[in-house]
């Protein structure tokens, strides 16, 4: 059975705006039986999600998109804060 890997919620700030109830429900008119979340940078949703899943009988998969920094900005700009080169999802 097919399931997408890539999946962000309202959890991903300007980047997702799915309710985790909603891609529960379409995820079983689908007839899927598992479905994951990757949120960016965070895993807020992750309580919810779990248990929302796990309530309509789908299996819960739990990811984040996380963001690798190979360097911080303070190295070239003197400034704090880190240079986001790539983003890794990771499960």
């Amino acid at each position: 059975m097919f399931t997408h890997l890539h999946v962000h919620t309202q959890y991903s700030l300007l980047d997702g705006a799915s309710k985790i109830s909603d891609l529960v429900e379409k995820v079983k008119s689908l007839g899927m039986t598992a479905l994951a979340i990757t949120d960016h940078g965070n895993m807020y949703g992750a309580k919810t999600f779990h248990k929302t899943c796990k309530s309509g009988k789908i299996k819960p998969i739990l990811g984040v998109e996380a963001y690798v920094a190979n360097r911080s900005i303070a190295h070239e700009s003197g400034e704090a804060g880190f240079y986001f080169a790539y983003r890794r999802t990771l499960l």
